[in-house]
């Protein structure tokens, strides 16, 4: 199988028990959208070491680049560099450049073993370097070790982000007031004649909304968007269309 895209773990036992929401996964799937880079999964594990190899390994057997949030920080919880380590074959070694800036924040005062867990990685990983903050991002391998701190996460994540290059998507929506049956006929025909768009179909419940399925179409390239929007318009009655975006 060919690794394309990206493909994230988020770990946490809090994430789990509902302790806390995740919002690192939303965001990271927003994200990833707006720069053009496709998302193939999203894996939550616990803080364990071998759900989190077992997750990193799936990850980097389908995507170049894996993301994943939470378990860096100073704490017995925190596995994450080790799992990734392992999951890579490697040893887990500590940055030199980590540990002078560990002593630089500290003033060379008080530095606990604790603390210098903080310079842990795996053996070959980089530090880039993080603009308003003196933690900067470790990445080994095109794989990208952020914190579950949200605000942490959001700002190592554009520092990656401004590294990695994407495909936007053109999109196109149409929402219509017909139900899936009544429609399926027609995307059925323009899915099956252009395989290279995507199309897909969300029903709705909800008698507030003016609609009942809201229907996408998307490509990296307009023209094939176009013509299958055109498409599915011409096959339908012209009065299911409520609006198009």
């Amino acid at each position: 199988m060919e690794r394309t895209g990206a493909a994230a773990v988020i770990i946490g036992n809090e994430v789990l028990t509902a302790k806390v929401v995740d919002a690192n996964g939303p965001y990271l799937i927003r994200r990833l959208r707006e720069v053009g880079i496709p998302l193939r999964s999203v894996e939550i594990v616990t803080d364990d070491v071998d759900a989190i190899v077992d997750a990193v390994a799936r990850a980097r057997s389908k995507a170049v680049y894996v993301f994943t949030s939470g378990g860096i920080g100073p704490t017995h919880d925190d596995v994450t560099v080790r799992a990734v380590a392992l999951a890579m074959g490697r040893e887990v070694v500590r940055l030199p450049e980590m540990v002078e800036l560990i002593r630089k924040r500290s003033d060379h005062l008080n530095i606990t073993e604790e603390a210098m867990r903080l310079a842990d990685a795996p053996e070959g990983a980089v530090l880039l370097p993080q603009e308003g903050s003196w933690f900067p991002v470790l990445t080994v391998d095109n794989t990208f070790l952020l914190p579950g701190v949200p605000q942490l996460f959001k700002l190592q994540l554009e520092t990656v982000l401004e590294r990695l290059r994407g495909t936007p998507v053109h999109l196109r929506t149409l929402y219509l007031r017909l139900g899936e049956s009544s429609i399926a006929a027609v995307l059925d025909r323009v899915a099956l004649d252009m395989p290279h768009v995507a199309i897909g179909s969300y029903p709705v419940f909800d008698p507030a909304l003016d609609y009942r399925v809201k229907v996408t179409i998307e490509s990296t390239e307009l023209a094939p968007v176009e013509e299958a929007l055109a498409r599915i318009r011409g096959g339908l009655p012209a009065d299911t269309v409520v609006r198009q975006e």
